[in-house]
C-alpha cells in the first residue's frame, strides 16, 4: 500500500505516464494543494471540460424559472432563425442538447479541430439551421460542440446576457478565480463546448460546488435540485467505477470528485494517459 499523500501519488504517476501533464488540484476534506509539474501558462484551455461550466449556467437559469429543460429550442430561438429552416428540427429540445441527442453529426463546429470561420460563416446559429438534422432529436446520441453552442445562444435568449460575462458575476468571482477567457464565434458568443482558458485550482472549485450539492464555502451558487438533475441526467459528469463523476477534455484535462471521499481532482495536460484508473482505485481502497 502507497502511503504516500495523494497528491505526491498523483505527481509520480504523471511523471510516469505519457504526455505532458502541467498542473494537478487535489481539494479534499476542504483542504486545497496544488503540484506543479511542467510550469506553463496559468490559464490553460480545458476543452471540452468546459462544457460542465455551460451546464452550470444553465442550471443558473433554470433556479431562476427562466428557462426549463424540456422548452424547445426553435421556439427560444425563433427570431434568430433563418428564414426555410427544416421543420425537423422543431422537436429538438435544451435537454436534447444538454443530452448530445439533438441532431447534429460529430464534428459540427469543433473549433479545435478545424477553422470553423471558412465553414460556417459569420453567424454559426445561421449555417446549423440551415441544414437538416442528421437524425430525429432524441433518437440517437451523437457527441456535438453544436449542441453546446446553441446553449449558449440560448442563454443570452433568455437572460439578455452573454454567458461569460454573466458567469463572471454569478461564479467566477464568487469562487475566486483568476484570469479566464472564453472563446467565442465572430458575433461574439462563447462557443459553450471548447475554448475556455482558466486555471486548474479553480476548475477544481466548481468540482467543489457540485461535490457540495450546490454550496461553495456556505454560499448557495446552484440548487441542490440542479445537481441531483446533472447527475441523475449525466449532463456531461460521467459516473466512475470508483464513485466519482468526472468529464475530460480532448488532450488530457479533467475534473472529477468522489462524494465518497469529499475529494476534488481537477489537472491539466496535453496527451496524458489519465489518472482515473488511478483515483477510482484509491477511493475504492
Amino acid at each position: 500500500m502507497n502511503t504516500k499523500p495523494l497528491l505526491e501519488q498523483l505527481v509520480q504517476k504523471a511523471k510516469n505516464g505519457s504526455g505532458t501533464y502541467y498542473k494537478i488540484t487535489l481539494i479534499e476534506n476542504g483542504k486545497s494543494e496544488t503540484a506543479v509539474i511542467t510550469p506553463a501558462n496559468g490559464a490553460q484551455n480545458s476543452y471540452s471540460v468546459a462544457k460542465v461550466f455551460t451546464v452550470t449556467a444553465i442550471g443558473m437559469l433554470v433556479d431562476r424559472g427562466l428557462l426549463q429543460t424540456d422548452e424547445k429550442v426553435c421556439d427560444i430561438l425563433r427570431a434568430q432563425l433563418p428564414a426555410g429552416s427544416a421543420p425537423e428540427w422543431e422537436p429538438m429540445t435544451v435537454h436534447h442538447l444538454l443530452k448530445h441527442s439533438a441532431g447534429f453529426g460529430g464534428g459540427c463546429l469543433d473549433i479545435d479541430a478545424e477553422n470553423q470561420v471558412p465553414i460556417a460563416g459569420e453567424d454559426y446559429l445561421s449555417y446549423l439551421f440551415r441544414g437538416k438534422p442528421e437524425y430525429a432529436p432524441g433518437t440517437q446520441s451523437r457527441y456535438s460542440d453544436a449542441a453546446y453552442y446553441l446553449l449558449s445562444r440560448i442563454f443570452t435568449a433568455k437572460s439578455g446576457e452573454k454567458m461569460d460575462d454573466y458567469l463572471l458575476k454569478h461564479l467566477f468571482y464568487p469562487l475566486g478565480f483568476r484570469e479566464m477567457a472564453w472563446s467565442k464565434c465572430p458575433m461574439g458568443y462563447p462557443m459553450g463546448a471548447t475554448g475556455l482558458y482558466v486555471y486548474t485550482e479553480d476548475i477544481a472549485k466548481l468540482g467543489v460546488l457540485y461535490l457540495n450539492g450546490g454550496l461553495y464555502l456556505g454560499k448557495r451558487i446552484l440548487s441542490a435540485a440542479w445537481v441531483e438533475t446533472v447527475l441523475r441526467e449525466g449532463y456531461e459528469f460521467a459516473k466512475t467505477a470508483g464513485g466519482g463523476y468526472g468529464k475530460g477534455g480532448m488532450y488530457g484535462q479533467m475534473l472529477i470528485f468522489y462524494p465518497n471521499r469529499n475529494r476534488v481532482v481537477a489537472y491539466h495536460s496535453f496527451g496524458g494517459d489519465g489518472l482515473i484508473d488511478y483515483l477510482d482505485t484509491v477511493a475504492q481502497s
